[in-house]
């Protein structure tokens, strides 16, 4: 906790939504020691309150200075969990407290939205990737067009709007923080993706998203968007056209003739 706040410090102090942190501390606040249920060590590693096997560990410390631990173990009913303080042997049962209100992954604690672009606005979009640069713009009449189609080509229209649509809510994983690490690729990106909007006053605005490396284990992607001074990691989902898409992915074939029945 901050000034500004509750934050991340791993990920140079991204902010959490407050709300999410107040609402477990409030859970804590209200634990009550009434329903004792058990306090030999024994029963500490089967209930999963064990200093080595815990579904969730809690350490927090106040205002004065002091630290406390708590662990949170299994499922004691609906909304219920037992729960160990510190290095105290009595196992208690919680209500209205479970493993999903301590969140163990960054998402549970933010917003996730990344970027946000309103689809209809959007007037250009060029992507670059190692398949080369693509470019495309969107008449008044709302028609898109592709930079290099011959005229023998037709592009097709619907792969290009959900390549926009991609860009109207970009969720991340987690923040990684603002500081550029080689690990991130960003200085030999897996795509550049530019898109400009025009809204209804004629203003016109442009946003840069850049992909860099993969992670293999969990197939997200780091970005960085010219609207945020954070790097983040987002899942391919979001981000893998860009990173593969080639110009033929947008060229509309001919239908196929139809066969003359023979006689």
């Amino acid at each position: 906790k901050v000034a500004a706040g509750w934050v991340l410090p791993q990920a140079e102090d991204y902010p959490c939504q407050a709300d999410k942190v107040t609402a477990l501390l409030d859970k804590l606040v209200a634990l009550k020691t009434d329903r004792l249920i058990t306090q030999t060590d024994a029963s500490h590693k089967r209930l999963k309150v064990n200093e080595g096997e815990f579904e969730r560990l809690i350490e927090f410390e106040l205002s004065d200075g002091t630290s406390h631990k708590l662990y949170l173990g299994t499922s004691a009913g609906y909304q219920a969990t037992h729960v160990r303080a510190d290095s105290q042997a009595e196992v208690y049962m919680a209500s209205g407290l479970s493993v999903t209100d301590a969140a163990n992954q960054a998402s549970g604690w933010i917003n996730t939205q990344y970027l946000a672009v309103t689809q209809d606005q959007v007037v250009t979009l060029t992507v670059e990737n190692k398949n080369g640069s693509l470019e495309f713009e969107k008449s008044d009449a709302g028609v898109w067009t592709m930079k290099g189609l011959a005229a023998s080509e037709t592009l097709n229209e619907n792969a290009v709007k959900s390549l926009v649509s991609r860009l109207a809510s970009i969720n991340m994983l987690q923040p990684l923080g603002k500081t550029e690490q080689d690990a991130y690729g960003l200085k030999s990106p897996n795509a550049v993706v530019t898109v400009k909007t025009r809204n209804q006053s004629g203003n016109v605005k442009t946003y840069t998203l850049r992909v860099g490396a993969k992670n293999d284990a969990d197939s997200s992607f780091v970005v960085i968007s010219s609207e945020s001074p954070y790097y983040v990691r987002v899942g391919s989902f979001a981000v893998q056209d860009f990173v593969d898409k080639a110009r033929e992915d947008f060229i509309q074939l001919p239908p196929t003739p139809a066969a003359t029945p023979s006689n």
